[in-house]
């Protein structure tokens, strides 16, 4: 029994939102297999695939004050200065910006990377280009999130991308946020952008890996120097 139990534990937990999907994949990789062998591995190999994008592991969060947590799995792709989404009613002027790039092998549950009270939630639609590109930002579908916080008001981003085609948020206005708190999903590949008030101090680089909920991509602490960095 202990021995059942050790596995179960070792088991990455399924996000909700992916049942229904590996339950499609399963069916159809019955329905191949009876019509190939070959076609039914193939199919097989598809829906372990499906259960292991939907994957949805405990993370350990970094609570010290004034932290800034990577709210997605993926590449670090863009960090600087941009104007933030007009529907998010940050302003006009460029805020600080760290964008993180989700590949279809990454985990996709989002998380909150500071915790505060979810002022708007703005929904755009848009189109699906390829989501490391730059221009992602402005033209694809997205869904805000503005987050009143300690540190000042932040915008996070969900942005759909070339195969993403769902956007999922889980959390309403006014709620109050976690950092590390799970609160929504892209399927299949996307990216999102973090938007911080301008005295945050970027503490990753531009190719980096980030693991959502544990990397730290700003810190607002006054004695915390800017990291520079180096390839290799």
């Amino acid at each position: 029994m202990s021995v059942l139990n050790s596995f179960r534990k070792s088991l990455t937990p399924i996000h909700p939102e992916g049942y229904i999907f590996i339950a499609i994949f399963a069916i159809v990789a019955f329905l191949l297999h009876w019509i190939s062998g070959s076609l039914g591995w193939i199919g097989f190999i598809a829906t372990a695939w499906c259960a292991y994008f939907f994957r949805d592991p405990a993370r350990v969060t970094p609570l010290r004050e004034g932290l800034v947590v990577s709210p997605a799995d993926g590449v670090i792709c863009s960090v600087g200065f941009y104007l933030p989404p007009a529907e998010l009613g940050l302003g006009a002027e460029p805020m600080q910006r760290v964008s993180v790039f989700m590949s279809v092998f990454d985990v996709h549950v989002n998380r909150a990377p500071i915790a505060g009270r979810i002022a708007r939630i703005a929904y755009r639609p848009g189109l699906f280009v390829n989501a490391d590109l730059d221009k992602a930002s402005e033209d694809n579908e997205r869904n805000g999130l503005v987050i009143d916080a300690p540190q000042g008001r932040f915008g996070v981003v969900q942005i759909a991308g070339l195969v993403a085609r769902r956007i999922v948020c889980v959390v309403r206005e006014g709620e109050q946020l976690a950092v590390g708190q799970r609160f929504g999903l892209i399927r299949f590949g996307s990216r999102v952008d973090v938007y911080m008030p301008n005295h945050a101090r970027p503490m990753v680089a531009i190719g980096s890996r980030a693991i959502a909920g544990e990397t730290v991509l700003a810190d607002f602490s006054a004695h915390t120097p800017a990291l520079s960095f180096k390839s290799g």
